[in-house]
């Protein structure tokens, strides 16, 4: 846990990333995995993880975050996705995983997939919408924190226009909404914010027991 703990003292919200250094293979794979096994409600991760490597790309995309250079400049962008809609397709599937993996009849799942489509069925569609964009945001934490333990930097952004990221990116067609972005990589000597004290509340005004 004090590995933890340093890590989160270590990452802050890199400014400006170096060019020259690049995330391997490796590392992203570790990180693919990290963000793959995040918690999620109900285990359907209702969203999709969008790896922009392509340097024209992001090119575009640069204009629609604000001009912010570390989406040009980071050696990958990532960008999380929720889906704008949920049906009982996406529970089906998901029981489905549930009985391949555990070696479990579909037939005995199917009362918690019963279930799962009256809650999920219950919610308005733009309630379904805000709760889909939030799982992105558990799914962003877990990345954050294995990137610090590899020392690879993360800045989180919701600087952007989502709207624009779906048009450049076609996630509109697919029934998914830009909700996140992170550009992953390695900061600059020359980012001055890496060397500035993390500020953060103190235990006596952040938590409250009772």
């Amino acid at each position: 846990m004090s590995n933890f703990i340093e890590n989160a003292k270590w990452r802050y919200a890199t400014k400006k990333f170096d060019t020259t250094k690049k995330v391997s293979a490796s590392d992203l794979s570790t990180l693919k995995e990290a963000i793959r096994l995040s918690a999620s409600s109900f285990g359907l991760q209702l969203y999709k993880v969008i790896i922009v490597e392509n340097t024209e790309l992001r090119a575009k995309l640069q204009p629609a975050s604000w001009g912010q250079t570390q989406i040009v400049d980071a050696s990958h962008l990532i960008v999380f996705a929720n889906q704008t809609t949920v049906t009982d397709a996406d529970v089906d599937s998901y029981i489905k995983n549930v009985s391949e993996t555990r070696n479990v009849p579909v037939e005995a799942l199917a009362g918690y997939g019963d279930y799962m489509k009256g809650a999920v069925g219950g919610m308005p569609e733009d309630v379904k919408s805000i709760w889909t964009a939030k799982q992105t945001y558990i799914a962003l934490s877990n990345l954050l924190n294995a990137a610090a333990e590899l020392k690879i930097d993360v800045t989180p952004m919701e600087g952007f226009v989502p709207a624009q990221y779906n048009e450049i990116l076609g996630l509109d067609k697919l029934n998914l909404n830009a909700s996140l972005v992170a550009a992953v990589g390695y900061r600059h000597e020359e980012d001055a914010t890496q060397r500035g004290a993390k500020v953060r509340k103190s235990n006596e005004e952040l938590f409250i027991t009772l």
